[in-house]
């Protein structure tokens, strides 16, 4: 099994930045690709961005493109996730994910919440206009 801690959210002006922290513990050496998620009030939870571990291959949700970065430190077991030019429209609970080799999910699948077997409790970004 795998856990997952996410840290880094907070209150921010629009047009300003956050940096999101997600660190791995437990078997990590079966992760397969780790990604980030978000969910406003009354919405359904998206993908955002997603990471494959072995070839650091990403992918993007299109509204983020640009302005959002995720990657991934081996060594420390953490992805991060990197908000620039956020807008009131990005303001949600964020969550990271991360599914093993033993799922072996398709890359067309990594920003689909369905392909995902862990999950962090979450950390709240509010952007105001």
């Amino acid at each position: 099994q795998v856990q997952l801690v996410e840290s880094g959210g907070g209150s921010v002006q629009a047009g300003g930045s956050l940096k999101l922290s997600c660190v791995a513990s437990g078997s990590t050496f079966s992760l397969h690709y780790m990604a980030w998620f978000r969910q406003a009030p009354g919405k359904t939870r998206t993908g955002v961005a997603s990471i494959r571990i072995a070839g650091r291959e990403t992918s993007y949700t299109e509204s983020v493109q640009g302005r959002f970065t995720i990657s991934l430190d081996n060594r420390k077991r953490t992805v991060y996730l990197e908000m620039d030019s956020l807008k009131p429209e990005d303001t949600a609970m964020y969550y990271c994910a991360a599914v093993t080799t033993d799922r072996n999910i398709r890359a067309r699948h990594a920003l689909l919440e369905f392909a995902y077997n862990a999950w962090g409790q979450g950390t709240q970004v509010t952007v105001s206009s």
